[in-house]
Order: structure tokens, then C-alpha cells, then sequence
């Protein structure tokens, strides 16, 4: 098996090769007696490590796949590049459904708030590794998903400080590290408690 060959297709149970210092169970398969087998079917996907040449097993599964994000949806998605017009984002969630593959999104300047638009820095807003809630606008370029943030339910939900501790919302605008008390500026997401959400819900 190398990776120019053509798909392989698998079903679960299917042995798929021998486990060993090469070779490694990843996500979508399981290792019994020395080797590799399939917990679904799907396609097998080989992940080759440049440093060790080791490689990791995968499957992923054929249906997996169907759910993408549509405009409309909420995402969860994890910054990763940040500059002054835009950043880039992986999508990890749409809605409560974890994907089994990140999705490419980009959110630029113009739709990280509804309001000073002209103003507004972008680093100051979002860090790379912030998880994020935005909205999935319609697409305009291929491979990659829109996203906005104007909403003010819609913004970051989890931020880690430069000590690499989890910060708490103190505004709108700024999260603090509860460990150096120090203050970072973020488009904070209004994280609306399950409680008061389900009682909306049922009036």
C-alpha cells in the first residue's frame, strides 16, 4: 500500500495490515493480535511521518462525510492564522456535530462585529488557537467557508492567556487570565447559559 495508489476500500473487521514500529493504528481502525483492522467501512487513508517513517492507518468513513456546513449554520472553529485583514480558521463543529475532518473557513475584517467596522483591529479581536462560534455566510470561493462574527451571541468562547491558562469574559472586548490577572483584548461571544436558552425554548 503507498499513497499514489488508487483508493482502498475497506469494511469493518477488514484486516488491513500488519501493526508494528511502521505501521500504526489511527482514528478508524483498531489494533488485535499484531494487526491493523477496520472499524468501519470506508476508505483507507495512509499518513506518512517524515521524521520517524512511520505510518499512521486511518479510515474514514464513507458517510461520514456528508454533513458540511451550509450558510445559515453556527460553526465551532479554532483560529489559526491571524492579520490585519482577515483570519483563518478550522472548522471543528457544525452545530453540536463534531466533523470527522476540519473545514477551511475564513473570517475577514468586515464581519468580525456589526458595529465600528473601520476601527476595529483584528488582533484585537482574535488570537490564533481561540475557539470561536461564527455564522456560515455563502460561499464565494471554493474549499473555503465565509464566516461571520457580527452577531453578538458569535465570537470567542474559549482563550487561552500567554501563561497558557483558560481566561474568563470580562466584557464584551476583554478576557482576563485568572493567573496573572492580566487582560487581553477579544470579540467575546454572549454565551447564552443552557438553562435560560431551554426556557426560551419552552415559553
Amino acid at each position: 500500500m503507498n499513497e499514489q495508489e488508487e483508493l482502498i476500500v475497506c469494511v469493518p473487521g477488514q484486516r488491513l495490515c500488519v501493526s508494528d514500529k511502521v505501521n500504526i493504528a489511527g482514528p478508524g481502525t483498531y489494533e488485535q493480535q499484531g494487526y491493523i483492522y477496520s472499524k468501519l467501512a470506508g476508505i483507507v487513508k495512509l499518513i506518512t511521518d517524515e521524521k520517524t517513517l512511520s505510518r499512521t492507518i486511518e479510515v474514514q468513513g464513507i458517510t461520514e462525510q456528508s454533513i458540511v456546513p451550509a450558510p445559515g449554520d453556527i460553526v465551532t472553529a479554532m483560529v489559526t492564522i491571524v492579520n490585519q485583514r482577515f483570519c483563518k480558521c478550522s472548522i471543528k463543529c457544525i452545530g453540536d456535530i463534531v466533523l470527522t475532518r476540519p473545514y477551511r473557513g475564513i473570517l475577514r475584517k468586515e464581519d468580525v462585529r456589526a458595529i465600528d467596522k473601520d476601527r476595529l483591529e483584528m488582533y484585537k479581536c482574535y488570537r490564533p488557537g481561540d475557539i470561536i462560534l461564527a455564522r456560515v455566510m455563502p460561499m464565494t470561493e471554493a474549499h473555503t467557508y465565509q464566516l461571520s462574527t457580527a452577531e453578538n451571541e458569535l465570537g470567542v468562547v474559549i482563550a487561552h492567556s500567554e501563561e497558557g491558562v483558560a481566561m474568563v469574559p470580562i466584557s464584551w472586548t476583554q478576557m482576563q487570565c485568572p493567573k496573572s490577572l492580566c487582560k487581553e483584548f477579544r470579540k467575546v461571544a454572549k454565551v447564552v447559559p443552557e438553562h435560560v436558552a431551554a426556557e426560551h425554548t419552552e415559553q
